[in-house]
């Protein structure tokens, strides 16, 4: 391929299926992709994989790619999108870890004393709440993910929480 090029041959050439043509877009635009996604996200690795991810689409999508549009600029369109799609996924997921921690019981820990306290209250469980209490109150599992492990369905591991949470409340002398 010539070093003399336009940017329009190169475009011609990769819808065509030429890699190296395609290549040859990438390496003229790859550095002003980066720079704008850089400064868009603050963070240099999730610029760098934004920057792929906008090349694979963009390979993709040569084909719609208009003729009047120039490359880096739509590129840069490509870059925007993802970009986007990236904190409005980072902020969901936020906003659920918020959610989630705002509905959580507080966290009792018990050390020395009170362990031993916990230990025998928990010894005073029926085997089968003993169980759904360790795995989701001390072991933070899910109650689906608990049903699966203990073989039971979820409202059974919800019933057997619920119930040896308020059995370990009155024994300890606290209220629910």
């Amino acid at each position: 391929m010539t070093a003399f090029a336009t940017e329009a041959d190169l475009v011609a050439k990769a819808r065509a299926g030429s890699d190296e043509a395609f290549g040859r877009l990438v390496d003229l635009n790859q550095q002003a992709v980066r720079a704008f996604l850089r400064r868009l996200c603050g963070d240099p690795a999730e610029a760098d994989d934004l920057a792929q991810e906008t090349f694979l689409t963009a390979w993709s999508t040569l084909g719609r790619l208009r003729d009047q549009v120039k490359v880096r600029t739509w590129l840069c369109g490509i870059a925007f999108r993802k970009a986007q799609t990236a904190m409005r996924s980072r902020s969901r997921a936020a906003r659920r870890d918020r959610q989630w921690l705002d509905t959580r019981d507080t966290v009792f820990a018990p050390g020395g004393d009170d362990r031993a306290l916990v230990e025998r209250a928990m010894a005073e469980l029926a085997i089968d709440q003993r169980a759904a209490v360790a795995l989701c109150l001390a072991g933070d599992w899910s109650h689906s993910e608990a049903a699966e492990a203990l073989g039971v369905p979820v409202g059974t591991v919800k019933s057997h929480v619920a119930r040896g949470r308020a059995k370990l409340l009155e024994l300890l002398g606290a209220r629910s």
